[in-house]
């Protein structure tokens, strides 16, 4: 999320009431996750196991609950909570706006797209040209569409990323402040669920497809010219490359990488990163015809136990 203006340390500091490591005039662009940080930015880290890769991470400054020594060209938001802190940023720079209208006043919506009843347009959308919007669709503030994009019912575009801490008292949510984006040409089909950002994008792009409910989760990036079946459950910081097949019921861990033109066979959950231009089966993942001569083997295993006992 860049800051519609720079700040200053100082500033962000006052906002959020902790101490500070460098100067009070040091610039601040805005605030992300680390996957996706960006030089100028504020990047929180709240446990010793990730100091170092916060503090050597492209982040210019770093929200932390610890003085640790600054590396040079950064700055330190010194904080006994970071994670409270992350969020009061999210608050301050893109808060929650109430709408009183089915179709916000400040959303943009291009020539020819077509928007049926009971569709809720919140604050800031834009959608482009050539667009059919069913029946019930929910698109949440700021999401962006393209041109010649279908969505159709029950859909739901910008709900909050799954994404808690554990505290003694119960489960502390990580405010999200991202978007989602679908670029040109993209189909929704029904009940879909797309989860925003935290700070940052959860993008769709030019020419996929998805079929009925199929959920996406926050800041995941699915190429070009993708096809996902339904039942399909892709968890957060997910990246899929350009033409990649998803089958049914296929579930993703978060955080992996499925190569361009890979092919994901149904029920298969999907553990680790995989290569692109191959086809892959089962849990835990493993190349399709690998994983079907197991199975072929394992069918083996009665045969094989009792010509042993004989």
């Amino acid at each position: 999320m860049r800051f519609p203006i720079t700040y200053t340390l100082k500033q962000i500091s006052e906002i959020i009431g902790s101490k500070y490591i460098g100067s009070d005039d040091f610039p601040v662009l805005g605030m992300n996750e680390i996957h996706v940080i960006q030089e100028g930015e504020i990047v929180f880290v709240d446990h010793p196991k990730y100091y170092d890769k916060a503090l050597q991470s492209k982040a210019s400054i770093i929200l932390i609950n610890k003085e640790v020594e600054c590396p040079e060209g950064k700055a330190l938001l010194i904080s006994d909570d970071p994670f409270r802190d992350f969020n009061k940023l999210t608050l301050f720079f893109q808060p929650f706006k109430k709408s009183n209208d089915s179709i916000a006043t400040s959303a943009k919506i291009g020539q020819n797209t077509v928007i049926q009843p009971n569709t809720f347009i919140g604050n800031n959308v834009s959608i482009g040209d050539n667009c059919l919007i069913h029946a019930n669709v929910s698109i949440y503030d700021n999401c962006v569409i393209g041109n010649n994009v279908i969505i159709h019912s029950g859909s739901v575009l910008g709900a909050d990323a799954f994404y808690y801490k554990n505290r003694p008292e119960g489960f502390d949510k990580l405010i999200s402040g991202g978007r989602v984006v679908l670029e040109d040409n993209v189909e929704l089909g029904a009940l879909c669920t797309i989860d925003k950002g935290v700070t940052g994008d959860t993008t769709i792009k030019q020419g996929t497809k998805l079929d009925n409910q199929v959920h996406v989760g926050h800041d995941t990036v699915i190429g070009k010219k993708c096809l996902i079946a339904s039942h399909t459950g892709i968890a957060g910081c997910v990246i899929i490359e350009d033409e990649v097949t998803l089958w049914g019921q296929v579930g993703t861990n978060s955080g992996i990488t499925i190569g361009k033109k890979a092919v994901i066979m149904g029920q298969t959950g999907v553990t680790k990163s995989v290569a692109g231009g191959k086809s892959y089966f089962g849990t835990p993942i493993e190349e399709s015809r690998e994983k079907l001569k197991q199975l072929a083997y394992v069918k083996k295993i009665p045969s094989i136990l009792k010509k042993l006992e004989e």
